[in-house]
This record gives structure tokens, sequence and C-alpha cells, in this order.
């Protein structure tokens, strides 16, 4: 369920923002290359921004939604976190699950965003053959007083360069996670009651 991953969020945001500025320009930069210059920046923004370290929720929105969504693939996210039922539901169907669940994940990190200051990160070497197309990037991300967290990033290489889609965070795929929550939904009342739980919760106030 989405509250086992609750203790995990705020890290994840980090993982989720690592790639947030990066663009069409850097198509041809390796992965972990990528992860590790975008991640900086990203610090250096939480760092500098006032209206960021304010709280200021539609500048918060404003970077994700104009730097996030380039850099996920979140139609490839949506099908893995449906799984089987991804294949059960109608084109229009599958297009709406994107939209809500990009909407959602958009929500659900935007609300931390102004709580990262101190953090660092760690990169770890690249395990990949260099003409490899899908690889997992590993980072560690130190907290002050609390214990490190294990980041992985699973990325596959497109058309339109590197692109993630799915975070691991301390051995837990955001993917397979809110696949228990999806499958238990569509169990409970099928597919259009997803979306509309999606469409409710993206409506409300800070996603959960």
């Amino acid at each position: 369920m989405i509250r086992r991953f609750d203790a995990a969020r705020r890290a994840v945001l980090l993982a989720v923002l690592a790639l947030a500025a990066s663009g069409p320009a850097l198509a041809q930069e390796g992965p972990d290359a990528l992860v590790k210059r975008v991640s900086e920046e990203v610090m250096q923004v939480i760092k500098s921004d006032p209206r960021v370290q304010a709280g200021d929720t539609a500048r918060i929105r404003e970077v994700v939604e104009t730097k996030l969504l380039p850099n996920f693939d979140f139609s490839r996210m949506t099908a893995l976190a449906m799984g089987r039922n991804w294949r059960k539901a109608t084109p229009e169907q599958q297009k709406r699950l994107v939209e809500e669940f990009r909407s959602l994940l958009v929500r659900t990190y935007s609300g931390s965003l102004s709580q990262y200051r101190n953090q660092t990160i760690e990169y770890k070497p690249l395990r990949a053959d260099a003409a490899a197309t899908d690889v997992t990037v590993r980072t560690e991300v130190v907290r002050p007083g609390q214990a490190p967290v294990q980041i992985d990033y699973s990325m596959a290489k497109g058309a339109d360069g590197w692109k993630a889609y799915d975070v691991i965070v301390g051995g837990v795929s955001l993917v397979t996670n809110y696949r228990d929550e999806f499958n238990e939904q569509i169990r409970q009342g099928g597919i259009d009651q997803l979306i509309a739980s999606l469409v409710a919760r993206n409506k409300g106030g800070a996603a959960k």
C-alpha cells in the first residue's frame, strides 16, 4: 500500500528531482553522469531559491511541472504499475491512467521540495556495458543524523535519450508499491474505479 512507502517518500523526492533539470540537449549524456550533474544542480536550486525554501506551492509545482516531465517515461511507469491489468485497459483508459498517475507523482513529491537543504549524494560506479540501453544507476543519499538511504534509478535509453521508469528506495520499488495498491483497487471495483480514485486524490489535498 502507498502508506508503506511514506517513510521513504522524502528520499524518493530527491530521486525524482535528480532528473528534473535535464533536457533534450543532454540526450547523449551517460545515465550516471546525467544523474550526478542534475542532482547537484537541483540541490543548488533548493538551497538558493527563496520561494522554494519558503514552501511556495505554486513555484514548487512550476519547477516540477516544467522540468520533471520530459525526463521520466510515465507511460512505461504506469504500465508497470498496472501490471497485467494494463492490457485489460482500453486505449482511453490507458491515456487517463497515465495522466492521473503522472499528476499524482508530481503532487506527491512537490510537497516536500523545500525541506531539502543539507543532503549530500554519493554516486556508485555504473555497472553496465557501454552499449547497454537499460541500466541501474545507484546512489546513496546521506542525511545529517540519520541513516543513509540507497536510491537506485531504473533507466532506459530511447530515441530521445535516457529516461527513468522506476525509482527504488532502500530496496522498495516505487512502481511495485503502486502496483499493490492499484491491483487492490481494480480487484474491488475495476479500472474505472481506479481512475476515479486517482482523479479524486489529484483534486483533493496532499496526495497520499
